[in-house]
Order: C-alpha cells, then structure tokens, then sequence
C-alpha cells in the first residue's frame, strides 16, 4: 500500500535581505530552482501548485506565476491571509495529498518590498480614503496605522499582567542574538534591551526596535508523500500537527487584545500530533513586532497567560535556553518582505535536518512554526518532527 504521509522534502531560499538584481518574480523563481535542487526532484514531477499572491492586478500572482514558473497542477491553491498563508497552505497540502488529489506540491513566495519601497523599518499606515467595507469604516477614517494597531495589544497586555518594556525587548535581543550567526540576516550587530528600550518610540509602547525590518526574499517549499520522499536526496521532515484559525480580521473587532486564534490552532496542531508544548525543542514564531510572539508564546501554551514576558526575559528563548525562538534572527533581524511565514517553516526544517550551522538546536526533534495574518488575525500552526527512518 502506498504511504501517502505528508511529508517536507524539499526547502529553498531566494537572495536576501536587499537584492536590487531581483524582482518578486525572480525571487519565485530562484527560491522554486533551490528548492527542486534541494530535493532532486524535476519541475515536471510537480503537480500541486500554492501561492500567496492572490491580486490577479499584480504580475505575481498565483494564477501568473504557475503559468511563468511553466507548472499545470492539477491541484492549485491562492489562498491568501497575509503572514500566515504559508502555514495554512501546508495545511491545505496534507489533506490534498492524503486524499490523492495530488502527490508534488510546490508552495513559492517572493517579494522585493524593500527595493520596491526602500523603507525601513515599515510602519504600514493605512489609507484613509481607502474603501472601507465591513468593521473597517469605524478604523479607517482615523488612520490608524499597522503598527497602531498592535501598539493596542501591547498596552492592553501591560495594563493586564503588568507586562513591561524591557521584558518586550527580550524578544528583540533574542533574535538578534541568532542573526548574528545568520550571515544573510540584515542585522547582525549586538543588540541589548537598553537599546531597544532607548530607541525612537514608534507607537506607545513600541520602540523602533520592536519593529520587523523590511526587506527583500522568496521561499519555497516542496511536499510530498514519504513513499516519494525516500528517492529523493534530503532526509524528509514530517508533518504532524497543521491547524488554522481566526477571531477577526480588523483589529477594532479583536474579542481581546491579549489573546490570539493561535490558542485555537495551536491546540488543534498538538492534537493531531499527539504532543504537548514541552515536547518542542525550537519554535520559529511569527514577530512582526515583540508583541506578536509574545503573544504566541502564551496562546500556543509555551507559558501561561501574561508569564510571556518574565519567560522571555529569562533567557529561554536563546540557544541554550528551554525553547530557542527564530533561530534565523526573524522577521526582528534577519528578514521580512511582506509575508514572512514560508522563512518560519523553512527555518524549521533545516533544524530538523541538522542543517542550522551555527544556530543548530542540540538533538532537535520537534520543531512549531506559527504564522500570522492580518492584524493578529489569521493564525496558522504547524508543529513537524524529525524523520526517524
């Protein structure tokens, strides 16, 4: 019988941070011919296609890029909810590929947001005069900003548990403590909690340095079944647990500002793996801001709420510590063009290979990778494990 196991086989990174040489359709493309070398598979075995590009306004979107990338899936995926699409795509290709709808799935990001933009570090201010259906008309007229809005959550969550500043920039310092093992990561200098503390104040009580970097960048991911995995050159990472979830979209409509849909996908992520979250050995979380992985360490059950901050100040998130976070340096240090959650996922099947170099987690066998979309919106889990043979 056919072992139709969801499984990772294949991993690629296209160049970053900046890449002036490089479109977001070159990032696609050089991210998908890494990723096929990486595995040795042919661009023809592919036969499932996902894109987060969903704007059929754009050269890059999903319908485009399959047809540029010269792929026919017979599966095929848009979807597209931001930071987290990545993780919901896995989701989506384990239950294709367990019900024979398709065997090669080729997942591909790619974006030259910094060179498009030249911004750094961004701020995402919203459009006022921008169409405003549903819950958006009561934000927009205001214009409040992306960060504004998870300026809100950081307040609400220091208001409630006494959360503080310096416990925030933990998560700063922690990631860029790993970047300076990454040579590509756009920030490697040493980075204390002072500095963070004592850098520009963006929005009350977000410092500059609590902000992602902008950046360029494009991965992609290869999945497939463990029957087909076994021919190929890499050691497959298996896909245990993948679970998605949304409370809102709009921050205005967030049922509370201390707790994400990560409790919900987290939980239905462990439970299809069997495991709990002292069983994890790394996680790459999603920290467009410290307050976004702040509050994914609470939700997804690494702490309890409103312990996030004296657990990242404890050191636990460094290597060495109880639960490396964002080996890479994240989206804190190392990268992030405009959707980060595909590096997530990569970063954590290279720890499960053994192939992290200077950041490699001693013996790791279980690694959680968790997304987010929107506004602290869409949240996507995925929780993978070593390959045991």
């Amino acid at each position: 019988m056919v072992d139709r196991t969801p499984v990772i086989a294949g991993i690629g990174l296209s160049d970053y941070p900046k890449t002036p040489h490089l479109d977001s359709v070159g990032h696609h493309v050089l991210a998908t011919q890494r990723a096929l070398a990486d595995c040795g598979m042919k661009k023809s075995d592919i036969d499932g296609f996902m894109c987060a590009q969903g704007d059929f306004a754009q050269p890059d979107n999903a319908g485009t890029m399959a047809e540029y990338l010269g792929i026919n899936p017979r599966y095929f995926d848009g979807t597209a909810v931001g930071g987290s699409s990545f993780e919901l795509h896995i989701q989506h290709a384990m239950a294709a590929i367990q019900a024979g709808l398709c065997t090669n799935v080729l997942i591909v990001y790619g974006s030259d947001l910094y060179t498009q933009s030249g911004t750094n570090p961004g701020f995402g201010a919203r459009e006022a005069g921008a169409k405003v259906p549903g819950a958006l008309q009561f934000e927009a007229p205001w214009g409040n900003s992306l960060i504004g809005a998870y300026a809100m959550a950081a307040q609400r969550h220091m208001y409630e548990y006494g959360t503080t500043s310096e416990q925030l920039a933990a998560i700063a310092v922690a990631c860029r403590t790993h970047a300076g093992l990454n040579p590509n990561a756009q920030y490697r200098k040493p980075l204390t909690v002072a500095d963070v503390v004592n850098s520009r104040m963006i929005a009350d009580p977000l410092h500059m340095l609590d902000c992602c970097v902008v950046s360029d960048g494009g991965g992609a991911i290869i999945v497939t079944t463990a029957e087909r995995a076994r021919d190929l050159k890499q050691p497959a990472v298996r896909i245990l647990g993948a679970a998605s979830a949304q409370t809102h979209w709009n921050i205005s409509q967030m049922p509370d500002y201390t707790r994400t849909a990560a409790e919900r996908s987290g939980q239905e992520a462990f439970a299809q793996a069997g495991l709990t979250p002292e069983d994890i050995d790394t996680v790459q979380l999603y920290d467009s801001f410290t307050i976004t992985a702040l509050l994914m360490l609470e939700d997804l059950g690494f702490c309890k709420k409103g312990e996030g901050g004296p657990f990242a100040a404890s050191g636990a998130l460094q290597l060495g510590g109880s639960l490396p976070m964002n080996t890479d340096g994240g989206a804190l240090s190392s990268c992030h063009p405009g959707m980060r959650g595909i590096f997530l996922l990569i970063e954590a099947v290279r720890q499960l290979r053994g192939q992290a170099g200077e950041a490699q987690v001693k013996d790791a066998e279980y690694a959680l990778a968790c997304g987010s979309g929107g506004w602290l919106s869409a949240m996507g889990t995925v929780i993978l494990g070593k390959d045991k043979g």
